[in-house]
């Protein structure tokens, strides 16, 4: 990491800033603070805002869990953020309906290449949630076209969590690969978070991270 952790448990005296903590561990129990935690720690106030934010989009959606999960691990295969993969693939691999070869896909497939009824694709729903995350995170403007299409599968509080759930883990993980969080950064990283999560063989080439 290109910072120093915070210690854990911190060494804050602060009423305000030890209650930060609780909220924190709160969220993560039983486990204890993250990497990620101990590093939004450094600046108690954002590490509150961020663990507000980001336990809505992770807890408090109507987005499925392969749905969410899904986006998730596709912005964190475009952004090289193996910290994010290591925690979420896995997550993923607990839903009965995501597949070895559906995880390959997410992470190695190029963008632009997402097809209905494809073998290595649960249904067109994930498909087109997969062509989504790719365009809000490569290209920030999403095409009308596609949007229509998103606009025909999904209920409008849906398409704002989803789009506030790509979004939030765009942020996540440009925090995370900036600063080196977790020690996953570069080639060496992202076999060490395969090797952890299984699923996709250690070595896999990421998807290219622009359209062909």
């Amino acid at each position: 990491m290109r910072l120093t952790y915070t210690p854990d448990p911190p060494p804050f005296s602060d009423p305000a800033e030890l209650a930060i903590v609780d909220r924190i561990k709160t969220r993560r129990a039983p486990r204890d603070l993250t990497p990620l935690d101990r590093t939004l720690l450094i600046s108690p106030p954002v590490a509150d805002g961020w663990n507000s934010f980001l336990g809505a989009v992770r807890t408090r959606t109507n987005l499925s869990n392969s749905i969410r999960e899904a986006a998730i691990c596709r912005v964190a295969a475009l952004n090289r953020a193996w910290f994010e993969w290591e925690h979420h693939a896995h997550l993923l691999r607990a839903d009965e309906i995501a597949s070895d070869t559906f995880l390959q896909a997410i992470f190695s497939a190029a963008p632009g290449t997402w097809k209905a009824g494809a073998d290595d694709v649960p249904d067109a729903k994930h498909a087109l949630v997969l062509e989504y995350t790719d365009a809000v995170t490569l290209t920030v403007e999403v095409p009308s076209e596609l949007f229509a299409r998103v606009k025909g599968e999904f209920e409008e509080r849906e398409i704002a969590e989803l789009t506030a759930t790509i979004g939030a883990y765009n942020c996540v993980s440009r925090f995370l690969v900036a600063l080196d969080v977790g020690e996953r950064v570069g080639e060496e990283g992202m076999n060490k978070a395969l090797e952890h999560v299984g699923g996709v063989p250690v070595g896999t080439k990421p998807a290219p991270r622009s359209y062909a």
